[in-house]
């Protein structure tokens, strides 16, 4: 055989190797992807098992005990009226002795906490450890510890306590709660109805939840909190704390998969002020606020229904900086406002004494003033007073406006209504009930005290409010409306 022969055998030998070969990295590369789809598939689906999260954080946990004495009763039940056919009853059951003053007893009250140092330092919720003369921990590895207050938050349902401990205790760090997505997987830990240490888990189910408080930013959780979980932890995968369970909706006092957890965001924050001072020290801006409805952005010519409304500004850090009343807030100190809830968080969390930027939105552009915060706790209840100057009102002229008899304030008027210190307005005599304004809140009684954001003493001061927003092309007009002093914004169609 020819050398040009044997290279042609040899090449062809070469070729169908490789050919034999393809089928084989085929199979490999697809046991590749499909590895690697199981281990995604893997790292997504519910834990194997929550036993060694559970080993991990439990020592940290703690349960509340607290005990309070409560004053005693004289004279007969406040619950059986006199001459009731339970009234013997009712005393024979309760006072067996027959003392028609009985003296005070105690009453206990449990919940949950966790360490968060291993110096001693306890959260747990406000409403576990409220008004008792008592506090015992019971620590997860066994023996009680008196506890002591080192501040309380009302506001957001926060306490921390303190105990001594002859050594250093476990604790849990905070997470990072605006991480959390719904979905997530979190676990409960607490003392549920009093049966001990006890663990439950489940998903994120919504985020940024508000109950009822002004500082309210709860991660809403399926796992089971029951009465008793109150102050305990809830973590996330990592062992870290991103939740303060407070609160369950159920219509049984049960659990029924709609729990509710402090965010870690919050609580952190309030805790290192508590450690810090002893109580809560927030930002204050000096401001009343709105929500932003769509036919107020239009009215304003907003190009989204978005951020907070001023509607007042009493003497304060905001009217110190030059802001006005249907002023609209944007962004606070470099974060974009939503709505009045954000805002009030972010100003809440933010340093007293620090100087920040407020975008606002005023005639059609923005204007950026530099606030210094005050302290809100020192500002609670401040308002601005006034009284009336006594001047001579025009006679009332009723007119018919956008649905409302308007008639101009008097003296008699602004002592009735409860606004004696606006020099002028339109007050609501009567509103027809099927119109647009009393489906928008307003009522006999309110007063109208600017329109267009311009001040109106006299129906045609109004009406001419309305015709300038027609000739500008606008379908709403913004009402300032006063009820017993308090403002807020409408707004109000003026289509023909």
């Amino acid at each position: 055989m020819t050398s040009q022969a044997i290279s042609l055998s040899v090449r062809s030998a070469s070729w169908s190797s490789s050919e034999r070969l393809r089928p084989l990295w085929a199979l490999m590369l697809g046991l590749v992807l499909l590895m690697a789809q199981t281990s995604l598939a893997l790292a997504r689906a519910a834990p194997e098992s929550f036993a060694d999260l559970a080993e991990k954080v439990s020592p940290a946990v703690v349960n509340i005990t607290t005990s309070t004495t409560v004053e005693g009763r004289t004279g007969p039940n406040p619950l059986v009226p006199e001459g009731s056919p339970f009234e013997d009853f009712f005393r024979d059951f309760m006072n067996p002795d027959g003392n028609p003053n009985m003296p005070p007893r105690r009453s206990q009250a449990l919940g949950s906490g966790f360490v968060i140092s291993e110096d001693g330092y306890i959260v747990t919720n406000n409403h576990v450890i409220e008004k008792a003369d008592e506090i015992q921990v019971e620590l997860f590895q066994g023996g009680t510890l008196e506890a002591e207050v080192v501040g309380t938050d009302p506001n957001t349902d926060i306490a921390l306590l303190k105990v001594k401990s002859d050594k250093p205790l476990p604790f849990v760090p905070f997470g990072k709660s605006e991480a959390m997505r719904v979905g997530d997987w979190v676990m409960a830990m607490g003392n549920p109805l009093g049966q001990g240490f006890s663990v439950s888990a489940g998903i994120i189910s919504a985020r940024g939840r508000a109950l009822s408080g002004t500082y309210d930013d709860f991660l809403q959780t399926d796992a089971a909190i029951n009465k008793g979980n109150s102050g305990g932890p809830l973590f996330n995968m990592n062992g870290e704390v991103v939740g303060v369970n407070t609160a369950i909706l159920s219509p049984t006092g049960g659990s029924i998969g709609i729990g509710f957890a402090m965010s870690s965001e919050v609580v952190a924050n309030v805790v290192s002020q508590l450690k810090e001072f002893g109580e809560t020290r927030r930002g204050w801006l000096g401001v009343r606020i709105q929500d932003v409805t769509p036919d107020m952005a239009e009215a304003l010519g907003l190009e989204q229904a978005r951020g907070a409304l001023v509607t007042d500004v009493p003497e304060g850090p905001a009217a110190e900086a030059g802001m006005q009343s249907g002023d609209v807030i944007l962004s606070f100190d470099g974060i974009e406002v939503e709505d009045t809830h954000g805002l009030v968080r972010q100003v809440g969390n933010a340093p007293v004494g620090k100087a920040v930027r407020v975008v606002v939105f005023r005639e059609g552009k923005t204007q950026t003033l530099l606030v210094t915060l005050g302290r809100r706790e020192t500002a609670e209840g401040a308002g601005a007073g006034g009284s009336s100057d006594g001047s001579p009102a025009p006679e009332p002229e009723a007119a018919e406006i956008l649905g409302m008899t308007l008639v101009p304030l008097t003296d008699e008027l602004r002592d009735q209504l409860g606004v004696g210190n606006l020099a002028g307005g339109l007050a609501v005599s009567d509103i027809d009930e099927t119109g647009e304004a009393y489906s928008k809140g307003l009522r006999a009684g309110d007063v109208i005290t600017e329109a267009g954001q311009r001040q109106v003493a006299t129906a045609a001061d109004l009406q001419e409010r309305i015709e300038e927003a027609r000739d500008a092309g606008r379908k709403s007009l913004l009402l300032l409306v006063r009820r017993q002093g308090e403002p807020r914004f409408v707004a109000l169609s003026v289509e023909e």
